[in-house]
């Protein structure tokens, strides 16, 4: 068995109805992950479920608390601050509601440990579209909107919104956190594209999306604009500050 150690980090907001069940399906996969939870003050008690929890799976189960909506992109920060402050050196970005197939954090991690990347994305677009329940037009709106991403940045990835990846410690340790600025869906993007500036290993596994059954998309008007308005200013960026 690896002795290496793996974190998979999970922002949640109201996901009383999935969090159990996915902590459960990613402790039973025969490598062991750890879990980290980073909770923004789920009033449906998400958080008071991943306690009760703790003392099952005793180490391997983290929990961080916020105080109310604080966005997806600073989620993921405190939790990649956390694993780089517990010298983890594979970190994995998740959802909470099935989207992401659990079974795949083996593909993703085979990825960067024996696969020669430095960060490997759960890709629903790079075999095609391999999405399941979601409508027409938010397909439609997630596809273009990766190929808008490579028209802008250059990034070579099909998939710049995915949010199933998995990190080899040194990309983390190589980015400053605190100059991330984005915190919805353009996080995603950003994090991809500094890791791509940067010169790191980036391979694309291919996935199957399914969108979620219980619980409720946190998707909105702004999060869209964000990306869109942020993909300009992030290339922007990168001309007259370098990473």
């Amino acid at each position: 068995m690896s002795q290496d150690r793996r974190l998979v980090i999970i922002p949640t907001y109201q996901e009383a109805e999935n969090i159990e069940a996915i902590i459960r399906a990613i402790m039973a996969l025969p490598i062991p992950f750890e879990v980290l939870i980073v909770d923004d003050g789920s009033p449906d008690g998400t958080a008071d479920i991943v306690k009760k929890l703790q003392g099952e799976f005793e180490s391997r189960l983290h929990l961080i608390e916020r105080s109310g909506k604080q966005g997806l992109g600073t989620a993921y920060i405190a939790g990649f601050k956390y694993a780089l402050k517990h010298r983890y050196d594979y970190i994995f970005e998740m959802d909470a509601d099935f989207s992401h197939n659990p079974q795949d954090l083996l593909r993703l991690y085979e990825a960067c440990r024996d696969g020669g990347a430095d960060l490997a994305i759960g890709s629903r677009y790079v075999t095609g579209v391999n999405v399941i329940n979601w409508p027409m037009s938010r397909v439609v709106l997630s596809y273009f909107a990766s190929k808008y991403v490579r028209l802008i940045t250059g990034l070579p990835v099909h998939d710049a919104t995915a949010g199933f990846k998995c990190y080899a410690r040194r990309v983390l340790e190589s980015i400053n956190l605190d100059r991330v600025r984005f915190i919805g869906y353009a996080f995603q993007i950003e994090m991809k594209y500094i890791a791509w500036k940067k010169g790191f290993a980036i391979r694309e596994i291919p996935v199957i999306f399914t969108d979620r059954s219980n619980g409720t998309s946190k998707m909105s008007k702004g999060i869209i604009k964000e990306a869109i308005f942020g993909v300009i200013k992030l290339k922007l960026r990168s001309i007259f500050k370098p990473f």
